[in-house]
């Protein structure tokens, strides 16, 4: 709603304070009062609540917070802190997500909040939650202050990395009364991230790999990404490595970098698998489409900070060094 001077320099007509208001204005205002104090009064009922049964443990940013002992109504502000909940088998805790909360189809069915990098505060205490699970790298730092402010705990996860994502997942854990299922899931994916690294070493070869995220333009992935390191763990060599986390490149620049295998993601620019395959095989003199070496991957394994980052660490595996693989699938009799 615009201000008084506003209205003034738009040339509109301001009433006098002594003009009596409209049927209509006192009651939108009514409206608005009411909305307010019940937006303030599920705020003390959720601080009051909040301070029964609580402890204090440090989240992934390094902050002290006061988590409840048993949360019951839990948010979580990110779609892979949801798929983090489903996988902890936590989901019953689950009170509300944001938008694009997809995986696994059971979240599609729970009330949103907005998106993660817009959250809808009012939303979300209408909720009544006891805690909050946000992410650092997307929640807005001035939503996740004024959640707090509200008496609402709010803990907040950081990956940086796989190793990161494992401490997301035990920290999760840790608050929501899963520790045994946390590291159970831990457990199991440091064992298949040893694995991949165990037959990467089976092999000297790395070969150049160009993995594109979208299509309109060409966008890869820089240095600070999570598939820049799982390109790495998978044996192979990121050919757009740099300090540009997503590095946009026209052809005469990809026809250049000479990729020995081209990996594309299955959402790059909304194309279908075989268009996407198709703008590449055109450039018949790159070793990738010489070699049909040119794949389609399943994107939602690599585009969240989730426990399948590892499913698609060992799908890059399979492409990178099928014999490698294929080797090791022999030898242990599958």
């Amino acid at each position: 709603m615009p201000d008084m001077v506003s209205l003034i320099k738009q040339g509109a007509r301001v009433p006098m304070a002594s003009q009596r208001p409209s049927t209509q204005g006192t009651l939108s205002a009514i409206g608005r009062s009411s909305r307010v104090s019940l937006f303030l009064l599920l705020a003390f009922f959720l601080l009051a609540s909040a301070a029964e049964t609580a402890r204090l443990v440090v989240d992934q940013t390094g902050r002290q917070v006061q988590v409840p002992d048993n949360p019951q109504r839990v948010i979580a502000l990110a779609p892979s802190l949801t798929e983090m909940v489903y996988a902890l088998e936590e989901a019953s805790r689950l009170k509300g997500v944001t938008q694009f909360s997809n995986y696994p189809e059971a979240a599609r069915a729970l009330p949103r909040v907005g998106s993660y990098i817009r959250p809808d505060v009012e939303k979300i205490v209408a909720l009544q939650p006891d805690l909050c699970l946000a992410i650092r790298d997307g929640n807005p730092r001035h939503v996740a202050e004024k959640i707090e402010q509200l008496g609402i705990s709010i803990y907040v996860v950081d990956p940086r990395n796989l190793q990161g994502i494992m401490d997301s997942v035990t920290g999760i854990g840790d608050v929501l009364g899963a520790r045994e299922k946390a590291q159970v899931l831990v457990r199991d994916m440091q064992r298949r991230i040893d694995r991949v690294r165990d037959r990467v070493a089976q092999t000297t070869e790395r070969p150049k790999v160009f993995f594109q995220i979208d299509a309109t333009p060409v966008i890869s992935v820089g240095t600070n990404t999570f598939i820049h390191e799982l390109i790495q763990m998978a044996g192979g060599v990121n050919l757009t490595a740099g300090a540009v986390p997503y590095p946009r490149l026209s052809w005469e620049e990809i026809l250049h970098l000479q990729p020995d295998i081209t990996i594309i993601s299955s959402m790059a620019g909304g194309h279908s698998p075989e268009s996407l395959k198709s703008e590449w095989e055109r450039w018949r003199h790159l070793p990738s489409v010489q070699m049909g070496r040119v794949y389609v991957v399943d994107a939602n394994l690599f585009d969240r900070p989730t426990s399948r980052l590892v499913d698609g660490l060992e799908a890059l595996l399979e492409i990178i060094h099928p014999k490698v693989t294929a080797r090791s699938e022999e030898s242990s009799g599958r």
